[in-house]
């Protein structure tokens, strides 16, 4: 079998007055969830604690029917969706309220992921740093079709303009895909309150096997308040702990 043993963290950062990240890893390393929310201080707060408590719920209760596991998924995400429509519905007040979301799923002797919005996932192995989900941002669709550079998009005044995220009646875009894992390998979620401080170089530096998960976690965290800290982070590491027949 095969599952990830995972550490989490989050920090509201240094100008934020509310933590509007979420997470929640599995206890028994069978997934994990980080959701970042946006839409006010109570919508955004309200949008990732809905998010993180749906999905979660309904891999739990799901997790041994025989749903293949890229559809589980994204019943999962569906639920989490609805449920902020739900409360938007309910609370007009928090009707602009809505947030990403990133799941890495250990199942059946794969690793999947879900993705919505521009937190993100990424994969060290051998020392080599690869970004996993692809950022739901105009920025980002930009800079694929060849609009910008990547140091453009960086520092784009529209970079987290996102073109889709939960929250939303017409969500039309949720990416679930395979992830290539390895017995050995870090996979990191985290919110871009990280990527908005940190190259991926730093991250990569940072998640090197010398340091354990929950090190890891803490210096990243540590370093991303060093650079600004201009936004909530959260982190969550899961180490590939086994893959055996």
């Amino acid at each position: 079998m095969m599952k990830g043993r995972f550490t989490g963290l989050t920090d509201p950062g240094l100008l934020r007055a509310v933590n509007q990240d979420n997470y929640y890893t599995d206890p028994d390393g069978r997934f994990s969830i980080v959701a970042d929310g946006m839409g006010g201080h109570a919508g955004g707060q309200e949008a990732s604690q809905l998010a993180t408590k749906a999905i979660q719920t309904y891999l739990h209760e799901s997790w041994n029917l025989p749903t293949p596991s890229t559809q589980l998924l994204e019943q999962a995400i569906d639920k989490a969706n609805e449920a902020i429509i739900a409360d938007q519905q309910a609370h007009p007040e928090r009707s602009d309220m809505g947030t990403t979301a990133v799941v890495v799923m250990f199942r059946n002797k794969e690793c999947w992921f879900g993705h919505v919005g521009d937190s993100r996932i990424y994969r060290l192995r051998n020392s080599e740093l690869e970004q996993i989900t692809e950022d739901h941002t105009w920025v980002a669709k930009a800079m694929k079709a060849g609009d910008i550079s990547p140091e453009q998009a960086r520092n784009h005044p529209w970079r987290h303009v996102l073109s889709q995220c939960l929250g939303r009646k017409d969500l039309h875009q949720m990416d679930i895909e395979l992830i290539d894992v390895e017995s050995g390998d870090r996979l990191l979620l985290c919110s871009d309150g990280l990527t908005e401080e940190l190259s991926d170089a730093l991250i990569a530096d940072y998640l090197q096997p010398s340091l354990d998960e929950k090190q890891a976690a803490e210096k990243l965290i540590e370093a991303a308040k060093e650079n600004g800290g201009r936004d909530n982070i959260t982190v969550v590491i899961a180490e590939v702990d086994e893959i055996r027949d």
